[in-house]
């Protein structure tokens, strides 16, 4: 009766809860986080001489602290209790040689006692012979039992601290400083001792690597020609810095990473990667003498969905790295431009990213120092990037000041070292000038080598002035032997042949399109031959000893590109902006191509830029869209020569240089009647 008469009370601040509610499970996460942890810390690195943000915090929170009783050794205390140890050894050493020479001499006292008592005449008489006869058989015994019973010496006892504990050994520090407490000037906290250990650890590390970097870069030098080390101090490189742990926590597993990218790029372009490597297409042994393009990868990025390829650069060294510019060719539609740098083995994301405010036009590798690159803009503007500084602006750059264009530059090639071992690049732009800069120290000076004339016309201005007008450049190549001797494309359709030592006049003019000349090249193995492209639809090679060209190709649309192949005097590719691409081998065809492939499917995009692979047999075609397409070459477009029953078939620039000279000389002359 009393229990169902009690009611059950409850506080007024208590949740009216269901059972179902009751019987939930509610889990709570526990986390080593502080949470009250200041997060923007920021402290002065005197090494680098600027303020750092401070990554890894201390997570301790202390909720109770007790003075330890442990004395330092180097502390007045220290030194007190192991004098006092010392003495309190010495002390007990003293005593027991004290005591081990008590109980020799009372041995020797017993022994002597024995030998005085009395013994009877008969026994006495006996044993003086047995004893004289003993002496001498038993003196090694005797002494051998002297030795036995002469006591060891005693162990000189190890100085023991009260704390044995080392606060110099490396193997007991940590990385994370602890709290530091201060306690009484007499008695140092421990704390404060552990973590100024720790520190001097860091500077400890920091100043051998960097000893050991020093060292490493001498003797580069030492190995290096005088004037490589002049290049050194002309590009302004420094030796790195090496940061605590704490600093860079990301710097550790950023090559792992990107091995690992690489890995799995790899397993998911299996297919690709094998194509690449090892097919051959069969079906070009039903073709005759026709071939194919067999699409590999395709390089995007999301960033350059609204910009153009407008360059393609292969990296002299590394033959899977090239570099992509990207801007706008329409005048109207100018922004921001990109430049990027990919690898084959990895195409889903470049390895290099680089954005500027204006449009890229044009770029180049230095061949012999593959990690600089020369970038020509839309605004008039030409620069340099240095590929082994991590920094996302150029290290030269051209302005007002130092000269440069006031229109496009649609051109850049990298010449060889002046007389001072000064890199040293040209520029060709709408303007009409042709500019030498070179890198002296931390800028870039300039010089016009020529200034392109418009066919000697004059334009009427003010007040009845003739004013001279100027030809505007669109491209340029410089000869590969001879180095003073370089050939222009004007957006008139004039080919200039020009040199370095002459800034007034030129070596000579060809009437070689009735367009905008897009693209110029010198055939990499005959001195004589060169190839250009233009709107107007042709593609013509040329003799720079004649005036007329040796060999014309209509394409019935605008060629966007041309470039010879690397490995053949008598291949060359060419683009048109109807998205084809065109594969000729004059051994093979002198009329007409081996390959004619439409590479970009969408409407409304045109093809842009074409280069050949230094090494593989492939090619790397670009569009309007920003999209990069790999092609590899078929068997037929890269045949070799048939062997002859008995002869060895030769290779080398010696036959490709005697096999372009044998169809040139199989060309007719003009004016002739055949």
């Amino acid at each position: 009766e009393d229990w169902s008469a009690r009611s059950v009370v409850r506080s007024p601040d208590q949740l009216g809860m269901t059972e179902d509610e009751l019987k939930k499970e509610v889990t709570r996460t526990l986390t080593a986080d502080n949470p009250h942890i200041p997060r923007d810390v920021v402290r002065f690195s005197f090494k680098e001489r600027a303020y750092k943000l401070v990554d890894n915090m201390d997570q301790t929170a202390i909720h109770f602290t007790l003075n330890g009783y442990l004395v330092h050794k180097d502390s007045d205390e220290g030194r007190r209790q192991s004098i006092r140890s010392s003495t309190e050894s010495e002390k007990a050493l003293v005593e027991e040689e004290e005591a081990a020479v008590e109980a020799s001499a009372e041995a020797t006292e017993e022994t002597e006692a024995k030998d005085e008592e009395p013994r009877g005449d008969a026994e006495a008489s006996g044993e003086e012979e047995e004893a004289q006869t003993a002496e001498a058989a038993g003196e090694p015994e005797a002494e051998e039992a002297a030795v036995a019973e002469k006591p060891p010496p005693p162990k000189v006892p190890e100085k023991k601290l009260a704390n044995q504990f080392n606060f110099i050994e490396r193997g007991s520090t940590t990385y994370h400083n602890p709290l530091r407490e201060k306690g009484n000037q007499t008695d140092p906290a421990p704390f404060e001792t552990f973590s100024e250990n720790v520190n001097q650890w860091y500077i400890y590390d920091a100043y051998m690597e960097e000893l050991e970097r020093m060292e490493k870069a001498k003797e580069k030098e030492k190995a290096k020609p005088v004037a490589v080390k002049k290049e050194d101090k002309k590009t302004g490189r420094k030796l790195s810095y090496v940061e605590p742990p704490q600093v860079d926590s990301l710097s550790k597993v950023a090559k792992a990473a990107k091995i690992a990218e690489r890995m799995v790029n790899l397993n998911a372009f299996d297919d690709i990667a094998q194509d690449f490597k090892y097919f051959e297409d069969a079906s070009d042994e039903y073709r005759g003498q026709e071939g194919t393009l067999l699409p590999l990868w395709k390089f995007q990025y999301e960033k350059i969905k609204k910009l153009a390829v407008t360059a393609i650069s292969w990296n002299p060294k590394y033959e899977d790295l090239f570099a992509v510019g990207y801007g706008s060719y329409d005048f109207m539609k100018q922004g921001h431009g990109m430049l990027l740098l990919y690898t084959l083995k990895n195409p889903s994301f470049p390895e290099y990213s680089f954005s500027s405010e204006s449009g890229i036009m044009c770029l180049d590798f230095h061949s012999d120092h593959p990690y600089l690159l020369a970038v020509g803009f839309y605004d008039g503007n030409v620069a340099i990037y240095n590929l082994k500084k991590a920094s996302s602006q150029p290290s030269y750059k051209s302005s007002a000041k130092s000269g440069k264009h006031t229109e496009p530059v649609w051109q850049v090639k990298w010449q060889k070292d002046d007389m001072d071992n000064n890199s040293n690049f040209f520029s060709v732009s709408s303007d009409g000038r042709i500019v030498s800069w070179t890198l002296v120290k931390n800028e870039l000076v300039h010089m016009d080598v020529i200034k392109l004339s418009a066919g000697g016309t004059t334009m009427q201005g003010p007040e009845g002035l003739q004013l001279q007008t100027f030809g505007s450049g669109t491209s340029f190549d410089f000869h590969k032997k001879i180095d003073y001797l370089f050939l222009v494309g004007t957006e008139e359709g004039k080919i200039y042949k020009c040199s370095k030592s002459y800034s007034n006049q030129f070596l000579d003019v060809f009437e070689a399109h009735h367009m905008a000349v897009d693209s110029i090249s010198w055939n990499p193995f005959h001195l004589k031959v060169f190839i250009s492209c233009s709107s107007d639809w042709t593609v013509k090679i040329w003799d720079h000893t004649i005036k007329t060209p040796m060999f014309v190709y209509d394409l019935g649309t605008a060629v966007g590109d041309v470039a010879w192949s690397p490995y053949s005097s008598t291949v060359f590719a060419a683009v048109t902006i109807d998205g084809q691409a065109h594969v000729f081998d004059l051994n093979v065809n002198k009329l007409e191509p081996l390959c004619t492939q439409l590479v970009v499917t969408r409407k409304k995009n045109k093809t842009t830029h074409i280069q050949f692979n230094p090494v593989y047999p492939i090619i790397i075609v670009g569009d309007e869209r920003g999209l990069i397409i790999c092609l590899k070459l078929s068997p037929n477009l890269r045949k070799m020569p048939k062997e002859k029953k008995g002869q060895e078939v030769k290779k080398g620039p010696e036959v490709e240089i005697a096999k372009l000279e044998k169809l040139l000389s199989l060309v007719r002359e003009p004016g002739s009647k055949e």
